[in-house]
């Protein structure tokens, strides 16, 4: 192995240790920590960070990417990429406005429900 695999083993080891550690603690001594209010705890919070904040931000970053010509890809060459069945080219309006809007509704509605109830 070398030494920067086994440099990453080691980083990624110490990061899965450490951010396991709020999972662990839940039900512990932890118990009474509620994030997000009464009844939620640490797995509530994690949820909400990955479902309703990376998963929409991730979606929308991989959007622009691959439809703006400005800051990645472009529509044009996205469609040119790889082998196989091919991105519908009549689809690069809906890809590349109405789509970043809709992912933006998507992550606005899911801090609403989530804010709203505290």
């Amino acid at each position: 192995m070398a030494l920067l695999e086994k440099k990453a083993c080691i980083i990624n080891f110490f990061v899965i240790v450490i951010l396991s550690l709020p999972c662990a603690l839940e039900f512990n001594i932890w118990s009474g920590f509620q994030p997000l209010g009464a009844g939620t705890g640490v797995l509530d919070l994690e949820d909400f960070i990955v479902s309703t904040t990376l998963l929409p931000l991730g979606s929308m970053i991989f959007l622009i990417f691959c439809c703006s010509e400005r800051y990645g890809w472009g529509f044009k060459k996205f469609t040119d990429k790889g082998k196989g069945p091919k991105f519908p080219v009549w689809s690069s309006l809906y890809v590349s406005y109405i789509l970043p809007f809709i992912v933006l509704f998507i992550f606005i509605q899911g801090y609403i429900t989530t804010f709203s109830n505290l």
